[in-house]
């Protein structure tokens, strides 16, 4: 575990943009995250007394010194490192001004608002690209701005159905436990969130060679349907949907995952060449040279066959020690580890992904470190995901200019 660094930092990629992220819950919140991992100032605005959705997401909540439950879910705490919380009450006419002055200050405004609600309030993009012309704004809904869907509510798991991904995800249908099976996290909402952080770096690098701003229109149905990747191409180019195939592969066999005397482990067999490699460690060589298997092709119309006979040569092996076999000849295998096992990884452990940072009711709080390495401006989490409102002072009277007196006021008129 790695503590946030005092040395002298090293300038950021996107130490020169400031994000103003109207979003809560995930796919939104997972963007600025990545924006702020980046260097980007992200002024996170909530909502007063109650701010986003995940605070409320617990138990588990971050623990203070005395081991006590603070107000921070461990949900909230995932999304939401290295910005700034400042309550707005956009409902009001005051909290509108706001909001419209804070993003004639910013670079980007990120929403996940229904299609057409910021509208009634003055703060869609066109409102806000008059205060602030080469703006780059980024709605992500559920479906889009367009479409016959379009103003219906988005929810990961919806769209995990809809959009085709439960279809190719659980045990085959012909095998106990088939069915349809969501992913364990909501990868779309996540994907989301990546493909949005990516459009935005985008919109900002056209609006710095240009001058021009633009409107980014993200929606999870699209993300999910453009993530099946090579579930989609087999459909176009075949024109048969996909089956669930559990923790097996389409296409290649064997890539599945083993039962062994002690637990499980994956076999990845990217070729025939690791395929031979596999079934001589197993003390099956036969299997190598059967030509009901020599290659791929052969093996995926044969799984059925082939399968059940791995099966049997991988149950009489612990996982340890199948996992010595199959590294010392280079085929790709690993363990089905828990999170538990994961974060005792000693790879893990080296790549320094836990972080312990500062936190102001916590203490500290363990963060997961971003997976981006840049060499020359690091990616990295400067701050614990703030309280509700923590910064609201400080913004307001850096950005806007406010006194101590102008703030208190509008605390007291609700709008804060």
């Amino acid at each position: 575990m790695q503590t946030i660094s005092t040395s002298a930092p090293k300038p950021k990629a996107l130490g020169h943009i400031r994000v103003l992220d109207l979003s809560r819950v995930l796919a939104g919140p997972w963007c600025s995250q990545n924006l702020a991992d980046l260097g980007a100032d992200v002024i996170k605005i909530e909502r007063p007394g109650a701010g986003d959705d995940t605070r409320a997401w617990g138990p588990p909540y971050a623990k203070d010194a005395e081991g006590r439950d603070t107000r921070e879910a461990a949900y909230y705490l995932a999304a939401n490192r290295g910005k700034r919380s400042v309550t707005v009450d956009i409902s009001t006419e005051q909290g509108q001004a706001l909001i419209r002055a804070l993003a004639a200050q910013s670079d980007v405004v990120l929403e996940n608002y229904k299609v057409g609600q910021l509208k009634r309030y003055g703060l869609d993009y066109e409102a806000l690209k008059a205060v602030k012309p080469d703006l780059v704004y980024c709605s992500v809904t559920g479906f889009g701005q367009d479409g016959p869907y379009a103003h219906r509510a988005g929810y990961d798991f919806l769209i995990q159905g809809m959009g085709g991904l439960m279809s190719v995800t659980g045990e085959r249908d012909d095998l106990p436990g088939g069915g349809p099976q969501k992913a364990g996290v909501a990868l779309c909402d996540l994907m989301t969130g990546m493909y949005a952080t990516i459009a935005i770096q985008a919109a900002l690098i056209h609006r710095d060679r240009t001058g021009e701003g633009q409107y980014i229109d993200m929606a999870l149905l699209d993300v999910q349907v453009a993530m099946l990747a090579n579930m989609g191409s087999n459909y176009l180019n075949s024109g048969k949907a996909p089956k669930r195939w559990g923790n097996a592969h389409p296409n290649i066999v064997p890539y599945q995952t083993f039962a062994c005397a002690d637990g499980h482990i994956i076999v990845a067999t990217g070729n025939d060449g690791q395929y031979v490699k596999f079934v001589e460690a197993g003390g099956r060589p036969e299997l190598a040279t059967d030509p009901r298997f020599v290659t791929n092709p052969l093996r995926v119309q044969n799984r059925d066959i082939l399968v059940p006979i791995l099966a049997g040569m991988v149950a009489t092996k612990t996982r340890d020690e199948w996992i010595a076999l199959l590294e010392a000849v280079n085929v790709p295998c690993g363990p089905i580890n828990d999170l538990d096992d994961v974060y005792k990884n000693p790879q893990v452990q080296a790549r320094g992904m836990v972080v312990d940072v500062p936190h102001p009711t916590a203490g500290s709080t363990k963060l997961v470190r971003s997976p981006m390495r840049l060499s020359a401006s690091p990616a990295d989490v400067r701050t614990a995901p703030p309280t509700l409102g923590q910064h609201t002072d400080e913004v307001l009277g850096e950005l806007l200019g406010h006194t101590a007196e102008d703030i208190a006021a509008l605390r007291a008129a609700g709008v804060l």
